[in-house]
C-alpha cells in the first residue's frame, strides 16, 4: 500500500465507525493522500471487532443462508447448548428480515452469494499481509489456518452441502482424518474423526490491538480520532454534513462504516437497506491457556470457536436476534464451559471475561460495498456480518477505488446498496 504524497487529493473525508472496517478505510484513504477524520460514538474498537474469533478465512465462501436451513432452525432453537437464539417478543420486527434470509437460501441465491463472497475474500490473506507490512503490526498475523473439527460422522455429512459449494466456487481446503487433525493441534480431545482445514487461513491474536495500533497508525500520520455520536447525515455534491453529540462536521465525502448503526445514517440518504443486528457472545479463559491450541479451532457439531488469543482462549459462539436494545444474557454462553472442557481438556481456569457484541448482517450474507444510490460522495462500507476482521484491507481498497473513481480490481454491482429494491 504505497503512501499517495505524489497523488494527493487535498479531498476532505470524514468515515464514520471505528471497528475494523472503519479504522482500515480511514488509514487506506490517509496513504493515497486524503485528508481523513475518524469518528465513532465509543472510540477504536468499542463495538463488534473488539470480540471475534481473529480469524482471516481467505476464499470464505459459504453463506448463512443455505438450501434447506428452514428443517433445522427449530432443532436449534430447542437445543440449550445451540447455535441459535431468538428473543420471541423480537419476532415481530425480524420477521421480513427472516423471510428474506430464508428466500437467500434457494439454490440459485446460493450459488450467487457464495461466487461473490469469493470473490471478495480471495484477496483477504494477501490484503492483510500488504496493510500488515505497511503498518508495522506483522506481529500480530500468524499464517496458521482454519480448522473445524467433528465429533461424528452425521457431524460431518451435515457439511456435504458447503463443501461442495467451496468446491464449485474454488476455495481450497483439505478434509482430515483423526491422526491428521491430532498432527495439527495435539490438545484436541481424541474424539473429533473429521476436520476441514482452510490452510490460506490467518490469525490475528489480538483483534482488539490490532485495532488500536492501526489507528494510532492512522492518528501519528496526521489522521484525526473524533468522538461523536453521529445522529444525522445530509449530503449534496461536494458537501457532506454530519451532526452528532460533538458538533457538527462537514466534508467533501463520506464513508458509512457503523457497522450495526449504519442502517439509519442510510435511510436518511434515502437508502432502505436490510441491515440486522446479529448478537455474538464470548467468554475468556486464563492467558495461561493461550498455548494449547495454535490456530481457532470449531467444534462442528455445537458450532462454537475456541481461539488461542495472546490473551487467553476465547471461547466464542452463538448468533442472537434480539437487536440492539435487548439486555445481554451471559446464560447460553456459560453453558458452552463443558464442552468447551471436553473438546480441550487440558482447559482450566475460570471465566476472566464475558462479552457481547453486535454483528452486522444482510439476508445474502454479503456487505454493502457501494455508493449511496442518490449522493456519490457517501460510500457504504458495513454488512460484513461473520466477516467483518477477514475483509478489513479488502474492503478499504475498494472504498478507496470508489472515492478515488478508480476501476475495482473485481465489479462490485453484487454488494451494492439498492440491491434488495
Amino acid at each position: 500500500m504505497q503512501k499517495g504524497l505524489n497523488s494527493r487529493t487535498g479531498r476532505d473525508v470524514v468515515v464514520v465507525g471505528a471497528g475494523i472496517i472503519g479504522v482500515c478505510t480511514a488509514y487506506a484513504l490517509q496513504r493515497q493522500g486524503m485528508s481523513v477524520r475518524l469518528v465513532d460514538r465509543k472510540g477504536p474498537c468499542a463495538g463488534a471487532s473488539f470480540g471475534n474469533s481473529g480469524a482471516v478465512v481467505d476464499g470464505s465462501s459459504v453463506p448463512n443462508a443455505m438450501p434447506g436451513l428452514w428443517k433445522t432452525v427449530p432443532k436449534m432453537l430447542l437445543d440449550p447448548t445451540g447455535p441459535l437464539v431468538l428473543r420471541w417478543k423480537y419476532l415481530p420486527e425480524i420477521a421480513p428480515w427472516l423471510f428474506r434470509f430464508l428466500m437467500e437460501g434457494r439454490k440459485d441465491k446460493v450459488r450467487h452469494n457464495a461466487t461473490s463472497l469469493k470473490a471478495l475474500t480471495d484477496t483477504a490473506a494477501a490484503d492483510w499481509e500488504e496493510l500488515a507490512q505497511d503498518a508495522g503490526v506483522q506481529d500480530l498475523i500468524r499464517p496458521v489456518g482454519w480448522l473445524k473439527v467433528y465429533e461424528t460422522e452425521a457431524g460431518f455429512r451435515d457439511t456435504v452441502a458447503a463443501r461442495m459449494l467451496m468446491r464449485e466456487v474454488g476455495t481450497d481446503f483439505d478434509v482430515l482424518t483423526a491422526p491428521e487433525i491430532h498432527d495439527l493441534e495435539p490438545n484436541l480431545a481424541p474424539l473429533f474423526s473429521r476436520g476441514i482445514f482452510q490452510k490460506q487461513a490467518r490469525f490475528v491474536i489480538n483483534p482488539e490491538d490490532m485495532v488500536l495500533r492501526l489507528a494510532e497508525a492512522f492518528r501519528q500520520e496526521g489522521g484525526e480520532i473524533i468522538l461523536s455520536d453521529i445522529r444525522s447525515l445530509t449530503a449534496k455534491p461536494g458537501k457532506v454534513t454530519l451532526n452528532g453529540s460533538a458538533g457538527t462536521l462537514t466534508a467533501e465525502a463520506a464513508v458509512l462504516a457503523a457497522g450495526a448503526w449504519s442502517e439509519r445514517l442510510a435511510r436518511q440518504l434515502g437508502d432502505r437497506i436490510p441491515l440486522e443486528t446479529e448478537r455474538g457472545y464470548h467468554l475468556m479463559f486464563p492467558e495461561q491457556a493461550a498455548g494449547l491450541l495454535t490456530r481457532p479451532v470449531v467444534y462442528g457439531e455445537k458450532s462454537f470457536v475456541l481461539s488461542p488469543m495472546k490473551m487467553g482462549i476465547r471461547l466464542g459462539s452463538q448468533v442472537e436476534f434480539a437487536g440492539l436494545e435487548g439486555e445481554a444474557d451471559f446464560r447460553r454462553v456459560r453453558k458452552l464451559v463443558p464442552l468447551a472442557r471436553k473438546m480441550l481438556p487440558a482447559l482450566a481456569g475460570d471465566e476472566q471475561s464475558v462479552w457481547l457484541g453486535y454483528r452486522p448482517s444482510l439476508p445474502d450474507s454479503l456487505p454493502v460495498i457501494s455508493p449511496s444510490t442518490r449522493h456519490g460522495n457517501v460510500v457504504y462500507a458495513f454488512g460484513h456480518q461473520h466477516l467483518g476482521l477477514t475483509l478489513g484491507p479488502t474492503s478499504a481498497r475498494l472504498v478507496c477505488d470508489l472515492l478515488m473513481g478508480a476501476e475495482p480490481p473485481i465489479p462490485l454491482w453484487p454488494y451494492r446498496a439498492n440491491r434488495f429494491t
